[in-house]
C-alpha cells in the first residue's frame, strides 16, 4: 500500500483512520508515503494493482490520466472534474481505460443501495408511468472551513481550503449534489439534460473564510423530451435539510430518501416501502471487488462523466442567470485550473484588499 496527500499532516490522519479500522492489516512505510502536490504521482507508479482517487475534484482529471497511463484499475470519488474541459480529458481517458481493460469505478454509491436499485427498476419498468417532472435535494448546514494561517501561500491556502474555490470543489451543487443529479439522471434511464436556468447565491456563508462559492442553488433541469428536474442544494444552518429524490409519473410518483426511509406510490395501490438497508459505500466496493476478482469487465465512467457534466451545467446557469444548453456547456474551454500547479503559483481567483473573494454575479458572469 502507497500513500499520497498534498500535506504530510493529512496524509498522517488519513492513515491513522484506516489503520483504527483495519488493526494490523495496513502497513505504509515512509517510503511509501508520497507528498506535495505530485505526490499522486509517485503513489500511481508504486508497485499497486488498483488507485484510489479521494482528494479534491480539481485535481481528478490529471490523477486519472495518470492512473490510466500506469495501468492501474481506479476507483475514482465523485465528481469526476470541476469544468467541461476537465470532463473532457476524464472521457478521452477512459476511452484508453476500456482499450487497456482497466476495472474503473466511480463513488456514486447510491447506485448500490438496495433501496434505489429496487425502485428504479420498478419505475423503470413502468411503475408510476411515464415520468413528467423531478424533485432532487442535498440540503445541510455545511461543511467545515479551513481559515488562512500565517506564512501560507495563495495555493496553500486554497488546496487546504479547497472546498470554497470552484477549480477544485465546483461549488456544492457540483461537489455533493452531483449524488442527487445521478439520481435524476438515472430516472431518465441515463439520459442527460438538454438545457438548464437557475439562480443562487451567498446569504450566509460570506467572509473571507469561504472562498467563492454559493450557499443556495436552485436549477431546472430539461431533458429532450420536455421531462423537467427541479433541482435544490443549501450549505445553510437552521434550514431544513434533505437528501432526497423523487418522481413524478402519470400513474404515481417515486420518494428515495438517502438517510431515511422510502416510498413507491402507484395510483390505486397500498404504499411499498423500504428502509435503508446497508450502506451503499460498502456496497460500492463489494461491487467493485468482485468484478476485479472475477476478471470482468467493469467500468462506471460513462454514466457517471455524464453527472458530473449536469452537475457543471446547473452551475453554469446559476452563476449565469441565463439558458445554459448542454451542447454549450460540453464544448466550453473556461478552464477553472490554475496554469502552473505549484505551491508558488497563483490560482486564477485571488481575494481582495479586504481578504474576500470575489464570487460570481448572474447577470454579469459568463456561463461559458
Amino acid at each position: 500500500v502507497a500513500m499520497a496527500d498534498a500535506f504530510s499532516d493529512r496524509l498522517e490522519n488519513s492513515l491513522r483512520g484506516i489503520q483504527s479500522q483495519c488493526p494490523g492489516k495496513v502497513d505504509v512505510p515512509n517510503d511509501r508515503k508520497f507528498t506535495d502536490l505530485d505526490g499522486y504521482e509517485k503513489a500511481i507508479q508504486s508497485d499497486c494493482d488498483m488507485v484510489l482517487l479521494c482528494t479534491p475534484p480539481g485535481f481528478r482529471p490529471r490523477q486519472f490520466e495518470a492512473a490510466v497511463r500506469a495501468g492501474k484499475h481506479v476507483f475514482a470519488e465523485k465528481p469526476l472534474a470541476t469544468d467541461a474541459p476537465g470532463v473532457r480529458r476524464v472521457m478521452a481517458a477512459n476511452e484508453e481505460a476500456k482499450k487497456k481493460g482497466l476495472r474503473v469505478a466511480v463513488g456514486h454509491h447510491l447506485r448500490h443501495e438496495v433501496k434505489h436499485k429496487e425502485i428504479m427498476k420498478r419505475v423503470h419498468d413502468g411503475a408510476i408511468g411515464k415520468i413528467h417532472s423531478m424533485r432532487i435535494y442535498f440540503n445541510s448546514s455545511g461543511v467545515w472551513v479551513m481559515p488562512r494561517k500565517p506564512g501560507q501561500t495563495e495555493m496553500q491556502h486554497q488546496v487546504r481550503n479547497w472546498y470554497y474555490f470552484t477549480w477544485l470543489c465546483g461549488d456544492h451543487i457540483v461537489e455533493q449534489h452531483v449524488h442527487d443529479i445521478d439520481v435524476a439522471n438515472w430516472f431518465m434511464k441515463d439520459q442527460h439534460p438538454v438545457q438548464a436556468n437557475g439562480m443562487g447565491g451567498r446569504q450566509v456563508r460570506v467572509g473571507k473564510d469561504y472562498g467563492e462559492i454559493f450557499d443556495h442553488h436552485a436549477v431546472e433541469f430539461e431533458y429532450a423530451d420536455g421531462t423537467k428536474c427541479f433541482s435544490f442544494c443549501r450549505h445553510i444552518p437552521g434550514c431544513w435539510d434533505a437528501f432526497l429524490e423523487c418522481a413524478h409519473g402519470a400513474k404515481g410518483f417515486a420518494e428515495i430518501h438517502g438517510h431515511g426511509h422510502s416510498v413507491l406510490h402507484v395510483n390505486g395501490q397500498p404504499p411499498q416501502r423500504w428502509e435503508r438497508g446497508p450502506d451503499g459505500h460498502q456496497l460500492e466496493m463489494d461491487d467493485f471487488f468482485a468484478a476485479l476478482l472475477a476478471g470482468e469487465p467493469y467500468n462506471e465512467m460513462d454514466w457517471a462523466i455524464q453527472s458530473t457534466m449536469t452537475a457543471i451545467l446547473g452551475r453554469m446557469a446559476t452563476y449565469s442567470g441565463q439558458v445554459v444548453k448542454w451542447d454549450d456547456a460540453i464544448r466550453s474551454e473556461l478552464d477553472l485550473a490554475p496554469e502552473r500547479l505549484a505551491w508558488d503559483a497563483q490560482p486564477k481567483s485571488l481575494p481582495g484588499p479586504d481578504g474576500i473573494y470575489p464570487c460570481a454575479i448572474p447577470g454579469a458572469t459568463k456561463a461559458l
